[in-house]
């Protein structure tokens, strides 16, 4: 795993090699991750979104099996965090219809105003852009060969 191969004002690239590789940036990311955070992920697919968010959940804690929510939308786990346990909410944006439909779900309830009740991670977030938080953290992820990916990492809402 290639960490920090570029920094940007708030733009830092990362390239992983496998899925394996994929799952430990995760881990990795999840030490940037409090009680409000929300990332947003954008990728095609196969691009490893879920993939990154198995390794999230492992840094997180999380040792139940995480698996995409196409179907259900909305998956929560339990994350300990200091004395407090909040719960993680896995968005799958994929069969929604915009922002209107993800309102809809109660998904933006759960991940409002940085104070909020846990944490999110919305996979393909581009289809609801106007429903992912100012605070959040954007993923966009690149198919760069069978099984390598460049991540680039938006820390700070000002970069895109």
């Amino acid at each position: 795993m290639n960490l920090c191969t570029r920094t940007e004002h708030c733009l830092t690239e990362y390239t992983t090699v496998s899925p394996e590789e994929t799952r430990a940036l995760g881990e990795r990311l999840a030490g940037k991750l409090s009680r409000g955070s929300v990332i947003a992920l954008k990728g095609g697919l196969g691009a490893g979104k879920t993939c990154l968010v198995k390794g999230i959940a492992r840094g997180l804690g999380i040792t139940e099996s995480v698996t995409s929510p196409t179907y259900t939308i909305i998956s929560e786990y339990n994350v300990r965090l200091g004395e407090q346990t909040v719960p993680l909410y896995h968005i799958d944006a994929y069969r929604l219809n915009g922002d209107e439909d993800f309102e809809n779900t109660g998904a933006g309830e759960l991940i409002g105003g940085k104070e909020g009740r846990g944490m999110g991670i919305i996979e393909w977030s581009e289809r609801i852009p106007r429903s992912i938080p100012p605070h959040a953290i954007t993923i966009e992820i690149e198919i760069t060969g069978p099984q390598s990916r460049l991540f680039r990492v938006y820390d700070e809402p000002a970069c895109h």
